[in-house]
């Protein structure tokens, strides 16, 4: 058997890999917007779902079919989660290094229907630990048992991080996220970006992004922009379509508009990675329309 495509000697897709790709059909706007809550960005999100289920299907050959997928497939985006914090070096004393005892912790309640988006949002604020509880718990209604699975901890442990990151968020629920602006220089060529793409200018275009620049296209394409037919892709695209500058999660992005019944509707969502004047890297969301829903701030105006 092909572990690397799930497929057996006569051609027949393994009755494990249909289960998988079966349960990521349900399971990945769940997945998707833990993954965006731990990270705080719903385009960061969505790339670590991708190496979460990457990882998973690799992994599938050693799989006990006895155990359920959901838990299996939480836990190794959990982890890709913890990896991405780790080489953003923002995980800081995120594990607690000394031994939690389970006596004496005074459960702080927390509403569920308190953990709205907008204070869904703030988990950000809270060290991975505590983020991480407090989502699995009051998000996605996980058990003290089940969390501690996940996250590699004891019940009493999170029984320990729910508190503190209740009693934090509940402190700090008038609190905002900043906004991840952009260099002056990096609003100008983002800008420049947009009206070229807007007039269709293509070779216009080709001269902001840089000769080694790399595309990723979720769930559909990933590697060099000179090796692929992007742009044409939307040369085809039948109905009207305009680019806008807006703001998804604090972070500069540029949206795609369809218009529709005589109305402009966003479709999508483009993140750009800029530096020395260029455009170094492109990821288009056109494909995972579950990214944009999971947003806890938007900031667009209509084209």
């Amino acid at each position: 058997m092909d572990t690397a495509t799930g497929f057996d000697a006569k051609g027949k897709v393994e009755p494990r890999y249909l289960a998988f790709l079966e349960a990521v059909t349900s399971l990945r706007p769940r997945l998707h917007r833990y993954c965006a809550r731990m990270t705080g960005s719903v385009l960061d999100g969505e790339d670590v779902v991708q190496e979460a289920l990457f990882q998973a299907y690799r992994r599938l050959e050693i799989f006990d079919d006895a155990r359920a997928l959901a838990p299996w497939l939480f836990r190794i985006a959990h982890n890709c989660c913890i990896d991405f914090l780790r080489r953003r070096q923002v995980r800081e004393d995120a594990e607690v290094k000394t031994v939690e005892s389970e006596d004496g912790i005074t459960t702080v309640e927390f509403a569920r229907a308190d953990l709205g988006p907008a204070l869904e949002h703030l988990v950000l604020l809270l060290p991975p630990k505590e983020r991480a509880c407090v989502l699995l718990k009051d998000v996605f209604d996980y058990s003290l048992e089940e969390i501690a699975d996940l996250v590699d901890s004891t019940v009493g442990g999170v029984k320990a991080a729910l508190n503190r990151g209740r009693s934090k968020l509940a402190e700090r629920a008038g609190d905002l996220k900043p906004s991840r602006a952009k260099s002056d220089d990096d609003k100008m060529l983002m800008q420049l970006y947009v009206e070229r793409f807007n007039a269709h200018d293509w070779d216009g275009l080709r001269e902001l992004i840089s000769a080694d620049a790399r595309l990723d296209v979720a769930d559909r394409f990933s590697g060099r922009f000179a090796d692929a037919q992007y742009l044409t892709q939307y040369e085809r695209i039948a109905i009207p379509w305009r680019v806008v500058i807006g703001e998804v999660d604090g972070e500069s992005a540029i949206f795609v508009f369809h218009r529709t019944l005589d109305a402009w509707q966003v479709a999508h969502v483009v993140r750009l990675e800029m530096s020395d004047g260029r455009v170094r890297e492109i990821t288009d969301f056109w494909h995972c329309p579950w990214v944009l829903p999971a947003a806890s701030t938007l900031d667009v105006a209509m084209p």
